[in-house]
C-alpha cells in the first residue's frame, strides 16, 4: 500500500480512500463507482438520482451510495461539496457492523433514503472529522489506524443521526400495507418476481397496488423487487466465495448466463468485474 496526495492506493493501482472536493456541476451526468462514495453538501438545494429513485434536498446534507451505484444530480446545488470515498478492503462496513451499524441503514438498502438532514451544530462536526482525516492523509506518513478511526467515526456519527431521524410512531392506517409489502418482499423475493404476486398477498388491484407503492416509496414495485434482487447478487459476490453459478443457482435463475446479462443490466458490470473491482470480503473466511 502506498499513499499520494489526498488518496490511499493498493499496490495494483486500485483506490482504497480518497477525499476529494469538487463542484456539484460534476456530478451531473450518471456515474457509478466500484467504491462506498459519500457526498457531503454543506448547502444548496437540489434533485439528487440514485439509480431509479429521485431525492429532493437542501443542505447541509450527506448522501451515501454503495458500489456501483448510479449517481448524478438532476437539479445541482450551488458551491462545493466533499467526495469521500472508500474501498470495502481498507474498511468492510460488513465485519464492522457492530461499531459503526451502517450496513442496511446508510448502505444497501432499497427503502430508506440514501441521505441524512444536518443541523448546523451536526454539519461543523462532519466538516472537522473530514478536516482532520485530509490533514491526515496529506501528512507525510499518513496512518492507517489514524484513517481508519475518522472513517469509522465518520460512518458511526451518520448511523446514529440517521436512527434518531427516523419516524418512531405507527405509520398511518393507509400506510400499513406498504410496510406489508415490503416485509413480504424480503420473505419472497427469491421465488416472487412480479409486482401481480404481491398484489395478490395484500389483496390489492395491481394498478392500485402499483400507485401506492410509487407514492409510498418512491419507486414501482418492479424497480424495489429487481434492487433487491441486485441487493442480495452484490452481497453474495461480496460476502462469499461462490462462484457466479453458485450465486446464480442461490437466487434461482435459470442459468449463470441469463444471472449475468440481468447483473449487467441492472448495474452496468457483469458479476465477475463486480467480484474483481469491489473484492471479496473477509467476512468471507470468517466461520460461520
Amino acid at each position: 500500500m502506498k499513499y499520494t496526495e489526498k488518496k490511499i492506493i493498493s499496490v495494483s493501482g486500485d483506490p482504497l480512500l480518497s477525499l476529494q472536493q469538487l463542484s456539484a456541476k460534476q456530478l451531473t451526468e450518471p456515474v457509478s463507482y466500484p467504491v462506498y462514495t459519500i457526498l457531503f453538501i454543506p448547502k444548496g438545494k437540489g434533485s439528487f438520482q440514485a439509480d431509479f429513485g429521485n431525492f429532493s434536498f437542501e443542505g447541509p446534507v450527506i448522501f451515501f451510495a454503495t458500489p456501483f451505484q448510479t449517481i448524478h444530480f438532476k437539479e445541482v446545488p450551488k458551491g462545493k461539496l466533499m467526495m469521500l470515498q472508500f474501498h470495502g478492503d481498507f474498511y468492510c462496513i460488513a465485519y464492522h457492523k457492530a461499531e459503526v451499524a451502517c450496513n442496511g441503514l446508510l448502505f444497501n438498502n432499497i427503502f430508506l433514503e440514501p441521505s441524512i438532514s444536518l443541523n448546523p451544530a451536526e454539519a461543523v462536526s462532519f466538516e472537522s472529522i473530514l478536516s482532520q482525516l485530509k490533514a491526515e492523509l496529506t501528512s507525510e506518513h499518513p496512518n492507517e489506524a489514524v484513517l481508519t478511526a475518522y472513517l469509522q467515526l465518520f460512518l458511526a456519527q451518520s448511523s446514529r443521526i440517521k436512527l434518531k431521524a427516523m419516524p418512531s410512531k405507527l405509520q398511518p392506517p393507509k400506510e400499513a400495507l406498504m410496510e406489508a409489502f415490503q416485509s413480504a418482499l424480503e420473505e419472497n423475493f427469491l421465488n416472487l418476481r412480479k409486482p401481480a404476486d404481491y398484489a395478490n398477498l395484500l389483496h390489492l388491484n395491481p394498478n392500485t397496488f402499483s400507485k401506492r407503492c410509487k407514492k409510498y416509496f418512491g419507486k414501482t414495485p418492479t424497480t424495489l423487487i429487481q434492487e433487491r434482487l441486485v441487493l442480495e447478487a452484490k452481497k453474495l459476490l461480496h460476502l462469499t466465495r461462490k462462484s457466479i453459478k453458485e450465486v446464480a443457482y442461490q437466487l434461482n435463475f435459470e442459468d449463470e448466463y441469463y444471472f449475468s446479462r440481468f447483473f449487467k443490466k441492472m448495474t452496468g458490470v457483469s458479476p465477475q468485474i463486480f467480484r474483481e473491482k469491489t473484492g471479496i470480503s473477509i467476512v468471507a473466511d470468517l466461520s460461520i
